[in-house]
């Protein structure tokens, strides 16, 4: 097939609207089950690439949860602890494969923004995974593959309507690339830059150790930003994102919208977040944003007099400030990765906040010392990469 009619473009007045192979090749595509649309296989075909790459550079599967052509989590296929299993809801009995892990970990990363997500699988989806995505409001999925057991799982979603998509994992596309802005084309090559540790020799801070965990997640975080819209910035923890900034013009807002996801996500594992009283008709999607509000500074909203028993059997304490802060005190081992150089200190001393001990960056700013001086200020070990990673 060479080409794909789209029902419209980015948006519905945008039409007509279809991807194509312009030198009259094959698609590397095909689409099992619904109609995606211009966005999903922009979601999709950007969401590929990252986790191809993550499973290929670090060898280990992987997902990615994507939301407006960037992602909302990114994950390797490691085992949940019982902590990440309520977190993202998911029960202890159920048996979770190395790739509905990964996933699991992908969506959990911020759920608020994966919500209606594009899915991205580095390997054949499973039945295991298949059960995991049934569960959640997602728009679509791409992957090398499906079982027969876990493609008919997804196609009973949205009432026969699931977006299911598969890619040859051999596909190679050519060296350059073209798009047009305006009814002007533009050229470039093709960014096959390879990311993996050699990137991180050039630590230039006092502090030069790094544990191998630590250089897992420093690549997995420059992989997901090469795929992210920049500015970017990409917090990483246990072989998973946990917050990831994008598109901002400034990079200290991109640092610090990061920053707040990932904040949240160690909020989230607080006892007393996990033990709230919900209301059993009360929906995931429901519960994830009464979690939100509920450890943000709003939390009235969802707790307040008049509006409590709308989600929970009992009125929830409040989430003081104090207690935030002290659980947040004790996070550390939290890696950052950013797509170009921190031109200012002040980006590490909010990242010092959100528990980081590891950064890579490319550097090459007037005030690279500055930033160096700050890393060590906190003991934090820093390597610059030399590479810029913007991607638009």
């Amino acid at each position: 097939m060479n080409e794909i009619a789209l029902k419209y473009g980015c948006n519905p007045n945008q039409k007509p609207a279809r991807i194509f192979m312009a030198d009259g090749g094959s698609l590397p595509v095909q689409v099992l089950n619904g109609k995606p649309g211009y966005i999903n296989f922009l979601d999709a075909l950007n969401s590929w690439q990252l986790v191809k790459e993550l499973k290929e550079n670090i060898g280990t599967v992987a997902a990615a949860s994507f939301k407006h052509v960037s992602p909302a989590g990114t994950a390797l296929g490691l085992p949940l602890d019982d902590v990440l299993r309520r977190m993202y809801h998911i029960d202890s009995a159920v048996h979770l494969s190395p790739l509905a892990c990964a996933y699991a970990r992908a969506r959990g990363a911020d759920r608020m923004s994966s919500f209606g997500d594009w899915i991205a699988l580095s390997d054949v989806c499973d039945v295991s995974t298949a059960k995991i995505i049934k569960n959640e409001v997602t728009d679509g999925i791409i992957a090398p593959g499906y079982e027969h057991e876990a493609l008919e799982i997804l196609k009973s979603k949205k009432n026969g309507n699931y977006n299911v998509v598969v890619i040859d994992p051999d596909y190679v596309p050519t060296t350059l690339e073209h798009k047009q802005v305006f009814g002007i084309t533009f050229e470039q090559g093709r960014n096959n830059l390879k990311i993996d540790s050699s990137m991180l020799e050039n630590v230039v801070t006092e502090n030069k150790t790094m544990t191998d965990a630590q250089k897992r997640d420093l690549v997995l975080a420059l992989i997901t930003l090469k795929y992210t819209q920049s500015n970017s910035v990409c917090f990483v923890q246990d072989g998973q994102a946990i917050g990831v900034g994008a598109g901002q013009q400034s990079r200290i807002h991109c640092t610090r919208l990061a920053g707040q996801k990932a904040d949240n996500w160690q909020l989230r594992q607080m006892p007393k977040v996990l033990d709230l009283p919900f209301r059993a008709d009360v929906s995931k999607p429901n519960r994830d944003n009464a979690i939100d509000v509920y450890i943000g500074d709003t939390s009235e909203d969802v707790i307040g007099d008049d509006v409590w028993a709308e989600t929970f059997t009992g009125k929830p304490e409040p989430l003081t400030a104090a207690e935030k802060e002290a659980w947040l005190s004790k996070v550390t081992g939290v890696c950052l990765g950013s797509d170009a150089f921190f031109p200012f200190g002040d980006n590490i001393e909010r990242a010092h906040r959100s528990g980081v001990t590891a950064i890579v960056e490319p550097g090459g700013s007037i005030r690279d010392q500055q930033v160096i001086d700050t890393c060590n200020k906190y003991g934090i070990a820093m390597a610059f990469c030399g590479l810029r990673l913007f991607h638009h």
